[in-house]
């Protein structure tokens, strides 16, 4: 058996489970915009990420009597949300469109310099992404999901998986580099 992690919320999550609203809502209030927008990346469509983040909330106060404490409540529950994202984006069949090695861009220009990209702009760009690179590229760069389960998840073959991060990548710096020079 793991050993339990210490959660600061363990107060709140004995509240939670006894059905005190407050604490609920506490809870809510401590996660919600961190799932939101982790809902938002992976969907790109805000009434869908909202309809997400509910559906996320209502299943892990459903399901905290069941937690065990062997991550940070914080870690279950983007768990939970990552799960709930990639069961809509299942159902929704993403298109995965086959590419050949050359269509890949090449990296960016190393001469230039992306330090005054903020994160907004770098969120929008990643909004921008055909959904079935976004969700690669999420699930792999931001996830640290590897491509061999990427591609278990979603139902592809894991190359791919690695051509449609490779797309996603050179999409997104040239993006980003038009940006650069556009200031």
């Amino acid at each position: 058996m793991e050993p339990k992690i210490p959660d600061i919320n363990q107060e709140l999550i004995a509240l939670c489970i006894r059905g005190d609203r407050v604490a609920q809502y506490r809870l809510y209030k401590q996660y919600s915009l961190t799932m939101y927008n982790l809902c938002l990346r992976m969907v790109s469509n805000r009434t869908e990420a909202e309809d997400l983040l509910q559906e996320a909330f209502v299943k892990m106060f459903r399901e905290l009597p069941s937690f065990r404490g062997q991550s940070t409540l914080g870690a279950w529950l983007r768990r939970i949300v990552i799960n709930q994202c990639l069961n809509h984006i299942r159902r929704q069949k993403p298109v995965f469109v086959e590419l050949d090695d050359k269509e890949v861009t090449d990296p960016a220009d190393p001469d230039v310099s992306f330090n005054n990209i903020t994160a907004d702009e770098i969120h929008q760009a990643i909004l921008l992404l055909p959904e079935g690179a976004r969700v690669v590229c999420l699930l792999h760069l931001l996830e640290g999901y590897r491509h061999s389960d990427i591609a278990g998840i979603l139902g592809i073959s894991e190359s791919t998986s690695k051509s449609q991060y490779r797309r996603a990548v050179g999409l997104l710096q040239e993006s980003l580099i038009r940006r650069v020079y556009d200031k």
